[in-house]
């Protein structure tokens, strides 16, 4: 089987059994990529999950479906980006599709409504994972500038009622700030 081929299918494969066994969208699937990605294949490395996690959700369109098309891109180009695509979309379209045809006996059933009741919960904890998982990869970096974006940020969403929108592209603009201002000094270290 060609080196391509077998990719292609490594990568339909993980994001079709990441997409299907996961419930709570974007923020619970990221952690399980990061499981999958960076820790048991290891095509891409922690510091290029955050970067594709905040790109996928500062992105248009469903956090998970984003993050699963810029692995797929960074392994296989475009092709990757699709086959990855598919194997995200697959299982929702599915499972919503089966579920729009009993809607009516799911709605008022009392059992359905305690389980999602309860999957809410654990939703909830795996977002404080990702949170403090994210959370302590910037502070790892030992840098005051992240650990300051996280603290204003947090404080800005949460208490200030900032729409989540503007606090992503103020963050943004201040990261390539820095990261522009990095670039210059380390380019005039280097004429020196």
């Amino acid at each position: 089987m060609p080196k391509k081929t077998r990719l292609y299918g490594q990568l339909f494969l993980s994001a079709l059994q990441l997409s299907a066994f996961t419930f709570g969208g974007g923020y619970v699937m990221i952690p399980l990529m990061r499981r999958k990605f960076v820790d048991q294949l290891h095509w891409i490395d922690e510091e290029e999950m955050l970067d594709f996690a905040a790109i996928a959700q500062s992105s248009p369109g469903a956090m998970a479906v984003n993050a699963a098309l810029l692995v797929g891109y960074r392994m296989a180009g475009i092709p990757g980006a699709m086959v990855t695509l598919l194997g995200t979309v697959l299982p929702p379209l599915a499972i919503l599709s089966l579920i729009s045809l009993f809607y009516q006996a799911f709605r008022d059933n009392v059992v359905v409504s305690r389980v999602m009741r309860g999957m809410q919960a654990g939703v909830a904890a795996v977002i404080a994972d990702v949170v403090f998982t994210m959370g302590r990869g910037v502070l790892a970096e030992k840098r005051a500038l992240g650990a300051v974006l996280i603290v204003l940020a947090f404080a800005a969403a949460y208490f200030l009622r900032v729409n989540v929108v503007i606090v992503l592209l103020a963050c943004g603009a201040v990261g390539a700030l820095d990261g522009w201002l990095a670039h210059r000094k380390r380019r005039k270290e280097g004429e020196a």
